[in-house]
């Protein structure tokens, strides 16, 4: 089967540069100057399976019709993606990895929802420069489907991505999804502090304001009426047992957790676009509790605020002080 890989950034990187290593047909659809490190240097990924320089083809669009495209750019950035490759798409299966929940329907205007296959991603890399790749950690690859559609096809695709992850079906991807959105939503703060995950999450300051996060986000699902479902390695309990611990006592354990996650700085998608010049993800992570807040007449105004202050960062590029982050939240941690 020929794959394409739509997004040579941290995640399509490394996804591509795997599979082909295993053997597998890939190509790697990215930017100009991505497709160019690729196409001279080869695509070179460091980290938790060691060091490899895989030569793979890489392209400004695609050329032909894959059996399977993997979706690895970000959710802001599916309608231009789609747009620029449509005509080699239709009739072939899609994978989506984005965080957030919203890429399958987005992706549900072009293609018919049987071909959307979802999954979420709790492996970690991080994108250095073009055609060059941090595996932070390996975890699983869990897909599933939001929509109905044939089980042969999700066997299909498990048995070609397992010959280089691990990899789960869920049958209850969408709840899994919405538990992803708590793992992803304290990453604005690292966006918002311009530092690691490793740095942010030493500070027990920081940490308070992320079990904060947290228990906004549970107020809110619960409203809504959203049932959580545990990921493989990370229970929903994980969430309500913290949010429900002295505040002290949570952000201890929930620095000894995010500290000790990689060797190797880990910064987070949000901060890894905005390093790279390009829009977040934001709107999909934080802002997906006060998209869900409105739909239940609540209210999320912790998730706002940082929101608004990950679009400041970007508009400005200047990062806040611990100092300053604070004052901004005030009276809402």
């Amino acid at each position: 089967m020929k794959i394409s890989v739509l997004g040579a950034g941290a995640i399509g990187g490394l996804v591509a540069g795997y599979l082909k290593n295993c053997g597998q047909d890939v190509s790697l659809v990215g930017h100009p100057d991505a497709v160019s490190a690729i196409s001279t240097g080869g695509l070179k990924i460091s980290g938790a399976r060691g060091d490899l320089n895989i030569a793979i083809k890489a392209l400004p669009r695609l050329v032909e019709k894959p059996g399977l495209a993997i979706l690895a750019v970000k959710t802001q950035d599916i309608d231009g993606v789609l747009r620029d490759n449509l005509e080699y798409l239709h009739d072939t299966v899609l994978l989506t990895t984005q965080n957030g929940v919203q890429a399958d329907y987005i992706l549900s205007k072009y293609i018919s929802t049987e071909n959307i296959i979802s999954s979420i991603v709790m492996f970690a890399s991080t994108y250095l420069e073009p055609g060059r790749i941090v595996h932070n950690f390996d975890r699983s690859w869990i897909i599933g489907r939001i929509f109905p559609g044939d089980a042969q096809k999700l066997e299909e695709l498990k048995s070609i991505l397992s010959q280089a992850f691990p990899v789960a079906t869920s049958n209850n991807i969408l709840g899994m999804k919405y538990l992803k959105v708590f793992v992803n939503s304290t990453n604005c703060l690292l966006a918002i502090l311009g530092v690691s995950m490793q740095e942010a999450f030493a500070d027990l300051d920081v940490c308070k304001v992320s079990i904060a996060i947290w228990k906004e986000g549970l107020g809110i699902v619960n409203k809504a009426r959203v049932r959580l479902f545990s990921l493989p390695d990370f229970p929903v309990e994980n969430i309500t047992k913290l949010t429900n611990l002295p505040s002290e006592q949570s952000a201890k354990i929930f620095s000894g957790i995010m500290t000790s996650l990689s060797r190797e700085p880990l910064y987070g998608s949000i901060l890894q676009s905005i390093k790279r010049g390009r829009p977040s993800e934001i709107d999909y992570i934080n802002g997906e509790f006060s998209r869900l807040a409105k739909e239940c007449d609540g209210a999320a105004p912790l998730n706002e605020k940082l929101t608004g202050m990950v679009h400041l960062v970007e508009k400005t590029g200047k990062f806040f002080s611990k100092e300053e982050l604070l004052r901004e939240i005030k009276g809402l941690v």
